[in-house]
C-alpha cells in the first residue's frame, strides 16, 4: 500500500525525537500491515521511544485500499500488531479502507481524533512535514479552484491538472513532491487533521531502503507487495518480517487459508456487475461520467478481473480506482454513506491498550462484542452490517474457506 513505511535502524532518530518534547501521548498509526514486516516492527518501535506512551493503530480490515482482499486476515494482522508494540488495534471500516487516498486518510484520522490521540507517525519520501501540510493548506484554500480551472479545461487529469497547480502556487519542488506515493498519502494525513480542527500531530519519517512496490529487498527490509508475491509463491520471507509474521504465514499456508485472492470470488463478481442496474452502479461510491456503463458492458465479455480493470481503464480512473469500484459494488457500499466511521471498533489490545480504554474519553461508541452493537444508531449498524457481510465474502477467498459470521464470534484479542 501507498502508506507501508519502511525505515533503517540508521536512522537519525536523535534530532526527531528532541521535536518530541512532551512524553506519554497517544501515538497513531493508520496501516494495513499486510503482511507486518520489518520496516512496520521498526516504525512502532521508533513510535514507542519517541512518545513513550501507548501506541493505537487504525487498521483496514479484510478488503484493503488497493480493490483488493488483504492476503492476510484481519485477526491475524491485529495480533501481529500487538506482538511487535501496538497496544491497541482499531478497525479501519470497509468504506474507508476500500476508498482512495482522501477518504482513506480522512476515515484513519477521524479514528484516532475520536479517541483523542496526540501524535499521528505516518512515512513519506521527503521525510519533513512541513512541505506536506504546505502543500494540505494550498489544496484546502478558495484558490485551488481557480487554479485548476486552466488545467481542466485542456483536458489534462485531475491529479495531474493538481501537480501543474500546485507547481505554479508553491514551486516546482512542492509538485515534485506531489509524484511519490506516501507524499501523497501523507498530503491527505495533513489535509485531514486540518479538516476536522483537531489536535492531532503529524510526525514523518523518511522511508528510506526500499521504495513503494519495489521488486527486490535491500538488507533486511523489502515492500509489503513484494512480500505478498514471495509468500504466495511459498518463498523465504523469514529475513524480511517478524519471526511471528513468518510463523502465522506458515501455519495458515498449511490450512489452505494463505493468501486471500478475488480470484476466488471472481466470477461472482463478474456476474454481479453484467447484472447490476447502471442506476444501482451509478450509486456505487467514485462513480462519475458514465464508467458505471463501461463497468456492466465489459464485464459482460471478460474473462478476469484483470481483463475488466484494463477494458475499463481511461485517462481519468486508473486501474486502482476501477479496482476499488468493482469490488465496492460487489460488497454494496453506496455513496450514501456517512462521511467518518461511526463506532470504534476494538480489534484487540494490550494491557496497556485495555488502561487507555478505560481512561479515554471517546468521542464515538466503543464496539468491543456483540451487545455493543445493539446500542448504535442505525446508520453505524448499517456499516457494521456491511462490514460482516463483507468479511463472510473474504471466507472464501482461500483454497479452504473460513467459517463464515466472525465478526459476531470472534474473542476480542487480549494479549
Amino acid at each position: 500500500m501507498l502508506y507501508y513505511i519502511i525505515v533503517q535502524t540508521k536512522l537519525n532518530f536523535k534530532e526527531f525525537s528532541r521535536k518530541m518534547v512532551v512524553k506519554n501521548r497517544i501515538s497513531g498509526v493508520i496501516c494495513e500491515f499486510n503482511p507486518l514486516h520489518n520496516g512496520h516492527a521498526a516504525l512502532l518501535r521508533h513510535m514507542r521511544a519517541a512518545a513513550g506512551g501507548p501506541i493505537v493503530c487504525a487498521m483496514s480490515g479484510n478488503f484493503v485500499q488497493r480493490g483488493e482482499a488483504a492476503a492476510l486476515d484481519k485477526w491475524s494482522r491485529a495480533r501481529l500488531a500487538l506482538q511487535n508494540g501496538a497496544d491497541l488495534v482499531l478497525e479501519l471500516p470497509l468504506p474507508w479502507a476500500l476508498a482512495g487516498a482522501e477518504r482513506f486518510a480522512f476515515g484513519g484520522v477521524s479514528l484516532l481524533n475520536a479517541l483523542g490521540a496526540d501524535t499521528l507517525f505516518f512515512g513519506s519520501e521527503c521525510g519533513e512535514t512541513a512541505p506536506l501540510m504546505r502543500i494540505a493548506e494550498y489544496l484546502l484554500s478558495a484558490q485551488l479552484a481557480d487554479d485548476l480551472r486552466p488545467h481542466l479545461a485542456a483536458g489534462l487529469p485531475f491529479a495531474a491538472a493538481r501537480t501543474r497547480a500546485i507547481e505554479k502556487a508553491l514551486g516546482a519542488e512542492c509538485a515534485a513532491l506531489c509524484t511519490q506515493p506516501n507524499n501523497i498519502l501523507g498530503i491527505e494525513y495533513c489535509k485531514a487533521i486540518l479538516q476536522t480542527g483537531e489536535k492531532l500531530e503529524p510526525h514523518t519519517l523518511r522511508r528510506i531502503a526500499v521504495g513503494h512496490d519495489d521488486d527486490a529487498a535491500s538488507g533486511r527490509f523489502a515492500s509489503a507487495s513484494l512480500l505478498r508475491r514471495m509468500s504466495a509463491d511459498a518463498g523465504d520471507i523469514a529475513p524480511y518480517v517478524p519471526e511471528a509474521t513468518a510463523a502465522r504465514i506458515h501455519v495458515l499456508q498449511d490450512a489452505g487459508q494463505y493468501p486471500a485472492d478475488l480470484r476466488h470470488l471472481e466470477r461472482a463478481i463478474l456476474a454481479f456487475l453484467s447484472t447490476a442496474s447502471p442506476e444501482d452502479l451509478r450509486h456505487v461510491p467514485d462513480v462519475a461520467e458514465g464508467i458505471e456503463r463501461r463497468i456492466r458492458a465489459a464485464a459482460g465479455t471478460v474473462q478476469t478481473l484483470e481483463a475488466l480493470y484494463d477494458a475499463v481503464k481511461t485517462k481519468r480512473y486508473s486501474h486502482a480506482r476501477i479496482r476499488r469500484i468493482a469490488l465496492a459494488a460487489y460488497l454494496g457500499l453506496t455513496d450514501d454513506l456517512p462521511a467518518a466511521p461511526p463506532y470504534l471498533r476494538v480489534l484487540g489490545m494490550t494491557a496497556s491498550g485495555a488502561e487507555l480504554i478505560r481512561a479515554a474519553s471517546p468521542s464515538l461508541p466503543y464496539v468491543m462484542r456483540p451487545a455493543d452493537l445493539k446500542k448504535l444508531p442505525a446508520d453505524a449498524q448499517r456499516i457494521f452490517e456491511l462490514e460482516a457481510r463483507a468479511d463472510d465474502m473474504y471466507a472464501l477467498c482461500t483454497a479452504q474457506r473460513r467459517p463464515a459470521g466472525l465478526d459476531y464470534t470472534a474473542p476480542l484479542l487480549r494479549l
